[in-house]
């Protein structure tokens, strides 16, 4: 215990100072996330006081920051529109004991399977769905329930618009943009976020402005005992915890292995992590907090600053609590339209162009828009679900992509054969081979990566057929060609073997 104390306070010089800048950029954005998910607003404040003190100390991602984040408010405002917000606190403990379960049963890794056009659509899509619902809130208003209504609604938002509203929250974005550009060059431990939120405060209490305040409540953790289950079935909840679990436990994983290429320091243990978010998640939900994600932001400024242990994200968690317990009046001053100019700005930001460019030149960027499309106009869960499996064809589709090439010379027709032969192939193999000419001489050469059982049967049906119809098949032995491309793959041998008929006297037929 004592040497665990001292490693974790061995660099308190450097993570007591960059828990600091952590701090000032986690304390508006919890707040934002509040708002965004249509939760209350101490609710964030729980789950960055958790995300810091309880994730940080339990996390096998020493310098990756966890708290309430913007990719999930989407989702919680959906179940908190649906279910009520304490049966939302039922789903996110469900989702932190799945989390829990998942860590111990190794399948950490299983986050990687999800194609990164998916992923970057469900951000972008995520980052569009808080911008449209938060241009109500900066116009005196609140969010719509789809993406659609919000853009429906526009016109009467505008032509009701809150003129005094509309002014902080046009502001604070200026703020916002002119700081992040010029300021931050030169002061980089003050946040542009927290100038723009401090700002655009004081412009409201010097205007004495008629606008929605933050509501953060007297007592922090009054939602304790309180979980009722509404409305909603225990299935219901059930598949809401396991989809927000999954949605959480990719973006904190994947958030981890990003945070792990930040630094030299030590590496990241994914199944620690998956664990110590679920333990996070699951005391959140008790506590009356948001859903606990890593977040990518909040990380790499805690590296930037100079963070060398977890003790930097544990210690931005004791000043969100101690800020929230002593200056909670401070915070209902803060205007709900300054939050949305925050909060758009955020949204706008998670639509990454740099990354469509390079889902592009990997012939991704069908997934992703259709991905995309799904999360802003369905939902989440159906936008990633549509993503995976369309990402999933497409791969099938690749496997099962080869060459077919024949030239005919007289009564001999020379065929040559490249590329995957996997059962997907057969189909068009197959087609492909009863195109050739009738009653010739077949050469065939085969250049293959893979070749498996359902080609090699499929192949021997056709020379079979071909044969009794007049025709003559010359070709090397499927099975060899088979046993040499296992033992190639096996040890990794490069180029892999090629048979061509020309070079192989003895003409062997399909042997199994």
């Amino acid at each position: 215990m004592k040497k665990i104390k001292s490693n974790m306070f061995q660099n308190i010089k450097t993570d007591l100072p960059a828990s600091m800048v952590v701090f000032l950029i986690a304390l508006p954005l919890s707040l934002g996330i509040s708002l965004a998910s249509g939760a209350p607003m101490k609710a964030g404040i729980i789950a960055a006081a958790i995300g810091g003190i309880i994730v940080g100390l339990l996390s096998g991602a020493p310098l990756q920051v966890s708290g309430p984040a913007a990719g999930l408010s989407v989702m919680v405002l959906g179940f908190i529109q649906k279910f009520g917000f304490e049966a939302t606190c039922v789903i996110t403990i469900i989702a932190g004991l799945t989390q829990v379960l998942f860590g111990f049963l190794g399948a950490a890794q299983l986050a990687f399977i999800i194609s990164p056009a998916v992923i970057h659509a469900m951000l972008a899509g995520i980052g569009i769905l808080i911008a449209l619902g938060q241009v109500h809130v900066l116009l005196g208003f609140g969010p719509k329930s789809s993406a659609l209504l919000n853009i429906a609604s526009y016109p009467d938002s505008i032509s009701h618009v809150n003129i005094s509203a509309a002014a902080l929250g046009l502001f604070s974005l200026a703020v916002l943009l002119c700081w992040n550009k010029w300021g931050q060059r030169k002061i980089k431990f003050i946040p542009g976020s927290l100038v723009a939120v401090v700002t655009g405060t004081l412009l409201s209490s010097f205007l004495n402005a008629d606008v929605p305040h933050v509501q953060l409540g007297s007592q922090l953790f009054d939602g304790i005992g309180s979980l009722k289950l509404g409305d909603a079935s225990i299935l219901q909840l059930v598949l809401g915890g396991m989809g927000l679990a999954l949605v959480a436990s990719a973006e904190s994983l994947l958030c981890a292995v990003a945070t792990d290429k930040l630094h030299s320091g030590e590496r990241v243990n994914l199944g620690k992590e998956l664990i110590a978010q679920g333990v996070g998640n699951t005391i959140s939900g008790i506590l009356g907090g948001l859903p606990i994600t890593g977040v990518i932001v909040r990380s790499s400024a805690n590296i930037s600053a100079g963070a060398k242990s977890k003790m930097s994200a544990v210690l931005h968690g004791v000043w969100i609590l101690v800020f929230a317990v002593f200056f909670a009046p401070m915070l209902n001053q803060i205007p709900l339209a300054v939050l949305a100019a925050l909060l758009i700005y955020t949204g706008v930001k998670l639509v990454k162009i740099a990354e469509v460019k390079k889902l592009m030149v990997f012939q991704e960027s069908f997934v992703y828009f259709v991905t995309l499309a799904g999360v802003v106009f369905v939902n989440l869960l159906w936008g990633i679900g549509i993503g995976f499996a369309l990402a999933t064809v497409m791969m099938i589709t690749k496997m099962a992509k080869f060459q077919f090439q024949s030239e005919t010379i007289g009564n001999m027709v020379r065929v040559n054969i490249s590329g995957n032969l996997t059962f997907f192939a057969v189909p068009r193999l197959l087609n492909k081979l009863n195109g050739l000419p009738r009653r010739s001489e077949v050469h065939m050469s085969l250049n293959v990566d893979h070749l498996d059982h359902a080609v090699i049967e499929a192949m021997h049906d056709w020379k079979q057929s071909y044969e009794s119809d007049g025709g003559k098949v010359v070709k090397a032995s499927l099975f060899d060609l088979w046993m040499d491309l296992k033992s190639a793959d096996f040890i990794h041998q490069k180029p892999r073997p090629k048979y061509f008929e020309a070079q192989s006297p003895v003409i062997s037929d399909i042997t199994l």
